[in-house]
């Protein structure tokens, strides 16, 4: 049974489709691909079918990821499909549990920084739109330093499973 992970921004175009990258690669580089599948949606619908914002997609190639991407608004209606609802920041994290069907849907709902021991208490990946690369920059790094935690928290619930 495919682990399904879906990374939640505002408007799908900068942080969650950066993180979806990220983690794409990182589920292939550990033999998890086919077991795990990776997407990203917004709360919000205002860049519905675009591609990535240009300079995260700058950034993402500058480091060897790819993107692939069109924009689209998360549905509350995916909530029983999906086993993990990772939010950028706080403010997504709080629409995403608000739009959950069920406690056991809100309960699928993290913060991606939580996954990073050395966050401390600052969760939130800040949004990189309104300013210069450097913001992409320093999200991609956010990005990176939890996709080992989160990958290690995936990898145990795909092979609880396979148990």
């Amino acid at each position: 049974m495919t682990y399904r992970v879906s990374f939640v921004c505002t408007g799908n175009i900068c942080r969650s489709p950066m993180a979806e990258s990220v983690l794409r690669v990182r589920v292939a580089e550990a033999g998890l691909d086919g077991l795990v599948e990776v997407d990203s949606a917004g709360t919000d619908g205002w860049h519905e079918g675009d591609g990535a914002d240009p300079r995260a997609v700058a950034v993402l190639e500058e480091h060897g990821y790819g993107t692939d991407h069109a924009a689209r608004r998360f549905q509350a209606s995916w909530f029983p499909r999906l086993d993990l609802v990772i939010a950028l920041d706080s403010g997504h994290r709080k629409t995403l549990r608000r739009l959950a069907p069920t406690e056991q849907d809100a309960r699928k709902v993290h913060l991606l920084r939580s996954y990073d021991p050395a966050a401390g208490d600052d969760l939130d990946v800040p949004d990189p739109y309104y300013g210069g690369l450097d913001g992409f920059e320093e999200c991609l790094e956010m990005v990176e330093a939890a996709s080992v935690g989160l990958l290690a928290a995936v990898r145990d619930e795909v092979e609880g499973r396979a148990v």
